[in-house]
């Protein structure tokens, strides 16, 4: 059903082009089964009397009809490729708007591999089948019904080899699809895992090299790959063994026709002519019939596929967008009350009862053990995901309130893994703001730290950035990263331990230059580094997800013991006191 249903959703507004494949099959197909008719009629009432004009009337009847049908046939073959194609295209734009609307925690419980597989090779069966279904099973039951039709009127007598034929295919099909539905549900699974084995290696190769675990990383692949292979193999097995089976059957048909015909023939029942038609037809019949066979086939792992992407268009998101939204924020007030989060499956929450304040103007800063909730605390704001209690709000109106578009002219956010996008240092830094000037990028860079490195490319801001930013060091992605954020020009700014990849010096400078440039706006800042944020308006000091601190840097450590083993712990290394 959910195959059915999804390929009629998205077949609707073609109806235009399936009515034209239908009428166009219709009319193919007509002149396919009127041709060995007409065969037959050049036999009995030409070849064998002798008459030449009616040989030559005949033949010109039947070079007419053929060209028709070639005709019909390429236009239904190009109707029905345009439909599949374009199904196939509105499945993939529809599973990847589902995608861009789910939360961080709803694509978690997918996973990254699956998604890809279930937006490309899932939706690529489908497509297959719809395409393969309006060339073939538009055609195949008019050709199987009329190829019947035709041949009881050459002759009654060797109908039962029809009755007998048919049901056999039938029977070998249905054998087939049991043994195959299960094959290719098991198919699409190890498909997601070897491409998640693949993504996995391909974003840590790093870390792979320099642990020297690539033999057992190439064990993993082999292993994945291995597991694909041997159910691949055990589908190919059934399908080497398809072909053989029904052209034994078509084999066994047409002995049978000539075998019983020309007994027919010899007793005076039958014209020779005939008996070309009738098998003529016969194997017309059986054609249809493997055409359906072979559409059959391709059934059960389309009926898997069509689940898969069911299943991801089928997921209700909790981030509902409102429909008219709140009046957009305009000063940057950030408010967290009562708020609790936790991951399903987690033993405890990772935010608990949290509540505080950023003001305009003020810099927060969020310190913390690791797993203390700083991330996910911070990934509420822009409503990334939403808390299961309590309420986030932006100068008192509830993030969820807001529209998306409202939230990102509001929010910026440089995450703890500043990623670029492949295109260039401008097509990143505009990501925010896409009518962002030259000079506007060049002022975030000169805030950002990173107008040197860019200047002293020779494309300058056309410098070329590979995807994931893989071309540029782990600092200068991360100024880039902020400088994004500063080309947007939010009413918050949310650093998400965005100055850990920065060394000393350059984080001063920055933090230095940053005051004038986030001018009035409400800056968060999550860091592991004290030094980062000893001068910041207020400190929020998470422990176990709930807020066990709040005030200056020198409030806390005279207040706050968890605070203290905090700055304790770098004293050696960073001299903060």
């Amino acid at each position: 059903m959910a195959l059915l249903s999804l390929s009629l959703r998205y077949a609707k507004p073609y109806t235009r082009f399936v009515v034209a494949v239908f009428i166009l099959q219709l009319l193919s197909t007509i002149a396919a089964l009127y041709l060995p008719s007409l065969n037959a009629q050049i036999i009995d009432r030409g070849v064998s009397t002798g008459d030449t004009d009616f040989i030559w009337s005949t033949g010109m009847t039947m070079l007419m009809v053929c060209v028709a049908q070639v005709v019909t046939a390429i236009a239904a073959v190009y109707f029905g490729a345009r439909t599949a194609m374009s199904v196939g295209r509105d499945i993939r734009r529809d599973v990847y708007r589902k995608v861009d609307e789910l939360s961080g925690l709803e694509i978690g419980t997918f996973g990254t591999a699956t998604l890809i597989t279930r937006g490309t090779n899932d939706v690529q069966q489908v497509q297959m089948l719809v395409l393969m279904t309006l060339n073939f099973m538009v055609s195949a039951p008019i050709m199987c019904i009329g190829g019947i039709i035709m041949a009881l009127r050459e002759d009654a007598g060797l109908s039962w080899l029809v009755w007998v034929s048919v049901p056999v295919l039938f029977i070998i099909v249905s054998v087939l699809v049991g043994i195959l539905l299960p094959l290719f549900r098991l198919m699409q699974d190890r498909i997601d895992g070897i491409n998640g084995v693949l993504r996995e290696q391909i974003t840590g190769i790093r870390v792979i090299r320099a642990f020297v675990r690539e033999p057992y990383e190439s064990e993993r692949y082999r292993l994945a790959n291995e597991r694909l292979t041997r159910v691949s193999i055990r589908v190919g097995n059934v399908f080497v063994l398809m072909f053989p089976v029904i052209m034994m059957v078509l084999h066994l048909a047409t002995a049978a026709v000539l075998w019983f015909g020309g007994q027919r023939v010899d007793a005076g029942e039958m014209q020779v002519g005939s008996l070309t038609a009738f098998l003529q037809y016969l194997l017309q019949i059986l054609t249809a019939v493997m055409m359906g066979v072979f559409m059959v086939m391709m059934i059960p792992r389309a009926v898997v596929c069509a689940e898969r992407i069911q299943q991801v268009l089928g997921t209700v998101t909790g981030l509902t967008v409102p429909v008219g939204g709140a009046a957009t924020p305009t000063t940057g007030r950030v408010e967290f009350s009562h708020v609790s989060f936790g991951y399903p499956g987690a033993e405890r929450p990772v935010l608990d009862d949290v509540s505080f304040t950023a003001e305009p103007g003020e810099t927060t800063a969020i310190v913390g053990s690791t797993g203390a909730g700083k991330s996910t605390l911070v990934s509420l704001i822009p409503r990334l995901m939403d808390p299961q209690s309590g309420t986030v709000s932006v100068d008192g109106t509830p993030v969820s309130e807001l529209t998306r578009d409202q939230i990102a002219s509001v929010v910026g956010l440089v995450p703890q893994k500043p990623y670029l996008f492949s295109g260039t240092v401008a097509t990143n830094l505009r990501f925010g703001r896409d009518d962002a000037s030259d000079p506007e990028l060049w002022d975030a860079l000169r805030v950002a730290q990173g107008a040197d490195f860019v200047s002293a490319k020779p494309e300058g801001l056309d410098t070329p950035i590979s995807q994931g930013g893989t071309n540029v060091s782990g600092g200068q992605r991360q100024r880039l990263c902020i400088a994004r954020a500063l080309v947007a020009k939010p009413r918050v700014y949310l650093f998400d331990d965005s100055f850990s990849a920065l060394d000393v010096a350059t984080d001063a400078r920055l933090r230095a230059s940053l005051g004038d440039a986030t001018g009035g706006a409400t800056v968060i800042i999550v860091a592991q580094r004290v030094s980062t944020i000893r001068e910041a308006d207020q400190i929020i000091v998470l422990d176990a997800g709930r807020v066990v601190g709040r005030g200056t840097h020198d409030e806390l450590l005279e207040t706050n013991d968890t605070y203290r083993e905090i700055v304790q712990s770098q004293l050696s290394v960073e001299g903060v006191a």
